[in-house]
């Protein structure tokens, strides 16, 4: 049985999913060491220990241990896990467009995994050396699996959404800063995106490339992909705020937890109810206690988010947009969808549900078995055990 390291104390939301997958793999039968990043020095030596003896792999989330860090390398620039012969495996939570630069300067042993059935088509054509590992979506924590779920009827919030808020003008400067050519171009493409939004992000950046470029060899589509990361962070604000927005607006309230919501513009703030940043179980706390967590997917078409599985796993009712992804393994028995093209909707959706405690009650009984059987981080912590352990 192969032995494990893991990572916390840098972005808290993958600490809190590596320490989930962490209870799993221990249940599994593998022994864990955990290096945390707020404590580098004093848990380097149990990890120099722990890797010493063979038999040992590393799962990471978006590089942590494998994006450059000084401790991990040697005065030569080699890295530690090749040094020790460690291979790596590296859980991909957003687009790897955002990670050009970390994946061309990974460790011999490198396995990436995808989250997005296209991340791992982008993966296959721009870096077809890297060795993929199996698909692994996002999944959700159960709060309190020990204990039994609040009704819906005695839940006290209505609807939240958990997530951070940006307004589009905050990316004015990036979009701006080449001049007015370059904004169109920027532009045209957050304007495809909202009138089809299922198409994904890298179809319409190169789309609208070869409009403008003639002879675009794939070298540079591979190096020009970072520069719309701008992009893809301004859609995911941009639908986020029009679906909070159109639900304010409409006299239903929403309980925010993240930052930036002080900035959204709308006719009736009054029904906001912010809470500002949470660590994980905060959130998780606030939608256990919430009958509809609205779920606005980033723009991830071929993939799910956390959000999704949590509200699920603790006895709520998640009303969320759709992916290619998410209609194979989910129906309306366990979610309520909407559509980004139709979020006037939205409104209509969320009020039929609140009007039927007893539909909802229905929906989220049936979400949670779904989401007790496949969507648990130990079940993504199962797939990956077979996987290591090469397990048919």
């Amino acid at each position: 049985m192969k032995k494990i390291v893991m990572f916390i104390g840098g972005i808290e939301t993958q600490a809190y999913f590596s320490l989930q997958m962490k209870k799993a793999f221990e249940e599994l039968g593998h022994e864990v060491c955990v290096f945390d990043y707020e404590k580098s020095w004093q848990t380097l030596g149990d990890l120099i220990r722990f890797c010493g003896n063979g038999n040992t792999v590393m799962i990471t989330f978006n590089f942590h241990g494998i994006c450059g860090e000084e401790i991990f390398r040697d005065e030569n620039g080699k890295w530690f896990w090749d040094d020790v012969h460690v291979p790596c495996y590296n859980i991909i939570v957003d687009h790897p467009l955002y990670y050009h630069k970390f994946i061309e300067d990974r460790p011999k042993n490198y396995v990436h995994l995808s989250i997005d059935k296209n991340h791992e088509k982008y993966m296959r054509r721009f870096f077809p050396d890297v060795v993929n590992g199996p698909f692994l979506p996002l999944a959700g924590t159960e709060l309190r699996p020990d204990e039994k779920k609040m009704p819906i009827k005695d839940r006290p919030i209505d609807v939240c959404f958990a997530g951070n808020y940006s307004p589009a003008s905050h990316f004015d400067k990036y979009v701006n800063r080449h001049g007015s050519e370059y904004a169109d171009f920027y532009r045209s493409i957050i304007d495809e995106l909202l009138k089809n939004p299922h198409r994904s992000m890298e179809e319409v950046a190169e789309e609208k490339m070869h409009e403008v470029f003639d002879d675009l060899t794939e070298e540079q589509i591979k190096e020009t992909m970072p520069s719309f990361c701008i992009m893809d962070l301004m859609i995911r604000g941009l639908m986020r705020e029009r679906a909070v927005q159109v639900l304010v607006d409409a006299g239903i309230k929403v309980h925010l937890v993240g930052a930036g919501w002080e900035e959204l513009e709308c006719e009736h703030p009054e029904n906001m109810v912010q809470y500002g940043p949470m660590n994980s179980e905060g959130c998780l706390e606030i939608q256990e206690k919430s009958k509809i967590c609205l779920n606005v997917m980033p723009w991830f078409k071929q993939g799910a988010h956390d959000r999704i599985f949590n509200t699920m796993l603790n006895g709520g009712v998640c009303v969320t947009d759709s992916s290619e992804y998410l209609d194979e393994v989910l129906t309306d028995e366990d979610v309520a969808f909407f559509s980004l093209k139709e979020l006037d909707e939205l409104p209509n959706i969320v009020k039929g549900l609140l009007s039927d405690p007893d539909k909802m009650q229905k929906i989220a009984d049936h979400g949670y078995e779904t989401a007790l059987n496949y969507h648990s981080w130990a079940k993504r912590a199962e797939t990956l055990h077979k996987y290591i352990e090469k397990i048919e």
